[in-house]
């Protein structure tokens, strides 16, 4: 292929993929929108809450997830994007949650009116990262958007000037990213190096094929690559032993930006996650049968060399292999016509089952960090007297909780109805990400908003106040109940979702004899956690409705208003009445997964 049909083949891929690109190209524009029209004089009276608003609900309106949940899978820009129902899902939420965050801000006056611009336009390019993570198909996209999304979150840790804590905040949560990048950078080069490609389908390949017969030395090296990948990851989720910046960031920034990092955060490193896991564990929709065709020895050279770029869409994993086998068209053109006197055995295809350690190893290790990150957190939080630290220390719980789905797709896989099981844990996943956002914006919503009637965020000063706003109080507590998990509220059927799929993926690894025993004390730990997360919980209602009002507690400013009001009802509504609106929820994540595997 000469340089000139390179060419024309991006050209035309870019065109096909910028229609499935629309939401984050109208994320860039309003970026740009919000710098543009405070460069001119008229852009002072222009209220950049309203140009952020419309920039939002135009990308959710081009992403059209009513439309596209069951999208197929559609590699974008030569392979470096995917697209399904599974990046539509992530995010539509993550669009929905930021339209919710920028409201949340203009009631909570944080940020000011000569703010507004920088601060909203660190949180559309943070979400623009976020969504690039979630269709990340390429190593190299796969650092670009986790530090798309990192940087903005830096300097929102700092965004409230003056105040000594925060600029500490921003400074730890900087310090440790960047050192948390460089670690994750290295290990792409040593996974890329070892491998030759960086394309999430074809490093599957290429594991499957080299795995049985790789060196023990190369073996090491890979293993080392991943962890040092997988650290990227757990800083972002804050799992632990990654965890040490998310306290102090939370404690030291504001409410408002603490709901934006536990809850967007998370659910865009949960997908990169799941991206990661299912590309380098599986050979993603059409598994062993496309693997087969590309390795077919009258038709391997041939069927590689005349894919046009319309089949990209139809065999993604074949893209990135394409290059490898034209390498050698001329050559196999040659052979054809040379007299041979025994033709070479043809190369088998790889499967499934050479994978089989990849996964072992991704899953257990996942698994591990799932247990210590739930328990830590839970345990952490019993002796926080300050209300953000301590919703830091359970954002880490949760992260543990998420990260439980993971081992059970890579449990199921290869396994005789392990497909199913798979993808019913992504859909777990995708339901307990859903709830968890209603959730948490609550909570984080109620502390902005009684900050600023009270003037502090100590736990303690929280008595009495079921006599001063009752209304929130019952919404602060049914939010409390629902993070702990108790039925019938939203919690307990996004965990009741992930312990299911350990207890699926469990099953079906035993139908094939290799029964995944650690899924089993995932699910034990998961339980014991759930118990123990109900007594930090339950201590804050207990100051709310039971103890009498400090005398030492500042004198209220205002009370809660009628708009803030409103808005934390709205927000505790869907997790309130799960029993009714649920369904949807349940059968949107089941569309998402559908085309994963």
């Amino acid at each position: 292929m000469n340089l000139h049909e390179l060419v024309s083949k991006l050209i035309v891929d870019s065109k096909d993929s910028v229609a499935l690109f629309l939401p984050e190209l109208t994320l860039c524009a309003t970026i740009v929108a919000m710098l543009l029209i405070k460069v001119f004089d008229f852009g002072r009276r222009v209220d950049v809450f309203l140009v952020a608003t419309v920039g939002l609900l135009i990308a959710l309106v081009n992403a059209a997830p009513w439309q596209n949940l069951a999208a197929e899978r559609t590699e974008l820009f030569t392979g470096m994007l995917v697209y399904d129902g599974f990046t539509v899902f992530i995010r539509s939420v993550l669009l929905i949650f930021a339209l919710m965050f920028v409201v949340f801000t203009r009631l909570s006056g944080i940020p000011d009116s000569e703010d507004g611009t920088d601060i909203f336009t660190l949180v559309l390019g943070s979400t623009l990262g976020l969504c690039l993570m979630a269709s990340s198909n390429h190593l190299m996209m796969l650092f670009m958007s986790v530090e798309m999304a990192s940087v903005p979150s830096y300097a929102l840790a700092g965004m409230l000037k003056g105040r000594r804590q925060s600029s500490e905040a921003a400074l730890k949560y900087s310090i440790y990213g960047a050192g948390t990048a460089g670690v994750m950078l290295y290990g792409i080069s040593l996974i890329a190096g070892l491998l030759n490609t960086a394309h999430f389908p074809t490093i599957a390949i290429r594991l499957a094929e080299q795995l049985p017969t790789m060196p023990a030395g190369s073996v090491m090296v890979l293993a080392l690559g991943g962890m040092m990948l997988g650290v990227g990851l757990a800083f972002k989720l804050s799992a632990v032993p990654f965890h040490f910046w998310c306290p102090d960031v939370f404690e030291g920034a504001a409410a408002e930006v603490n709901a934006f990092l536990s809850v967007a955060s998370k659910a865009g490193a949960l997908a990169l996650l799941v991206r990661v896991a299912v590309g380098f564990g599986t050979f993603g929709p059409g598994g062993e049968a496309k693997v087969a065709e590309l390795f077919n020895p009258s038709e391997q050279v041939a069927s590689a060399v005349e894919l046009k770029a319309g089949d990209i869409k139809s065999t993604p994993t074949a893209l990135f292999f394409v290059a490898d086998k034209e390498a050698d068209k001329e050559k196999v053109a040659d052979e054809k016509t040379a007299p041979t006197p025994t033709a070479p055995a043809a190369k088998a295809a790889p499967t499934l089952k050479d994978l089989a350690p990849a996964r072992d190893f991704m899953a257990k290790l996942i698994a591990f960090i799932a247990i210590l990150t739930c328990t830590f957190g839970n345990l952490a939080a019993y002796g926080q007297t300050n209300i953000k630290r301590l919703f830091a220390y359970s954002t880490i719980a949760h992260a543990g909780y998420m990260m439980m789905a993971v081992p059970a797709i890579l449990a199921a896989v290869g396994h005789p109805g392990g497909e199913l099981a798979a993808r019913d844990a992504v859909a777990a996943l995708c339901v307990y990400i859903g709830t968890y956002v209603a959730m948490n914006l609550g909570a984080f919503a109620i502390i902005a908003f009684l900050r600023n009637a009270m003037r502090s965020e100590e736990i303690a000063d929280y008595a009495g106040l079921i006599k001063r706003c009752p209304l929130v109080v019952i919404c602060f507590g049914i939010i409390l109940f629902s993070l702990v998990g108790l039925p019938p509220l939203a919690g307990f059927w996004g965990k009741f979702a992930v312990f299911a799929s350990l207890v699926e993926s469990f099953g079906a690894a035993s139908k094939d004899g290799q029964p995944a025993n650690y899924l089993i004390w995932l699910l034990v730990f998961g339980g014991l956690n759930t118990a123990i997360s109900l007594f930090y919980y339950l201590r804050i209602v207990k100051v709310m409705t039971i103890d009498p009002e400090s005398p030492t507690r500042p004198p209220f400013a205002a009370p809660v208003g009628f708009l803030p009001s409103s808005y934390i009802l709205l927000v505790t509504i869907p997790t309130a009445i799960w029993m009714l609106c649920g369904e949807y929820l349940l059968k949107w994540s089941e569309s998402a997964a559908s085309h994963l595997f």
